[in-house]
């Protein structure tokens, strides 16, 4: 399926006021590439975990750009309203993503009541947009204690001392104790409390940015443990 510009009025570009020959040329470079874009996944039956490790590591690699770990996780709240914040991926791997934090926070209390979850990552470096679709579940204790043994000790130390997003009278009754545990020079056990989630995905789309707003859009969805690819219109 390939999208062919056109000269009609009402298109973005190739509008009779500037149809020439370099429009033209525009028009036919755009439909090239937005044809070669289709046929390379769909040909090639791409998997969505590797073009996702491969528009990582290229965001990773843009200079000033060091967070393409951050993304939006979104959960259904008790009440029904949608609620969302940024967390770290802390790892892809075995096709699941897997992040981490308290699990007595809203977040876990919400996976904990429905586990259908979306993760959000925008990478402005490559101006490239993943969203991502699917059930969260807990990860083992065993994997909880690796990555918060992978966490700098400061944030191991909120992590201990904090109960994440619960009300409190005084901010100062919390630091002091942070800093009397980090003055302790003590090692830092990793909470009950604290723990993780791999969210399996059932639908995974790619976006990527055009200046002439034909964005790259395709759609990965799973059907009977297959991926069904399609391309989504701008």
């Amino acid at each position: 399926m390939c999208v062919t510009g056109n000269s009609k009025e009402g298109s973005p570009f190739c509008t009779d006021e500037t149809n020439n020959n370099l429009n033209k040329l525009y028009c036919f470079s755009l439909y090239i590439s937005l044809c070669y874009y289709s046929s390379e996944i769909i040909s090639n039956k791409m998997n969505p975990f590797q073009i996702f490790s491969t528009w990582f590591e290229e965001e990773l690699k843009q200079e000033g750009f060091k967070t393409p770990s951050a993304c939006c996780l979104s959960t259904i709240g008790l009440d029904e309203y949608p609620n969302a914040r940024f967390v770290a991926l802390k790892e892809m791997r075995d096709d699941v993503f897997i992040f981490c934090g308290s699990l007595d926070s809203r977040k876990g209390i919400e996976i904990k009541h429905n586990s259908k979850v979306a993760l959000t990552f925008w990478w402005d470096g490559t101006e490239k947009q993943v969203r991502i679709q699917g059930s969260a579940m807990r990860i083992s204790t065993t994997d909880a204690d690796t990555y918060f043994s992978q966490r700098e000790r400061k944030a191991q130390i909120v992590s201990s001392i904090s109960k994440q997003g619960h009300p409190i009278a005084d901010l100062e009754v919390l630091m002091s104790e942070y800093t009397r545990v980090s003055l302790s020079g003590q090692k830092i056990e990793r909470p009950e409390n604290w723990g993780g989630f791999s969210v399996s995905p059932i639908r995974i789309e790619f976006l990527e940015f055009n200046s002439s707003r034909f964005h790259k859009r395709v759609l990965f969805q799973k059907e009977n443990n297959q991926w069904d690819i399609k391309l989504l219109q701008p």
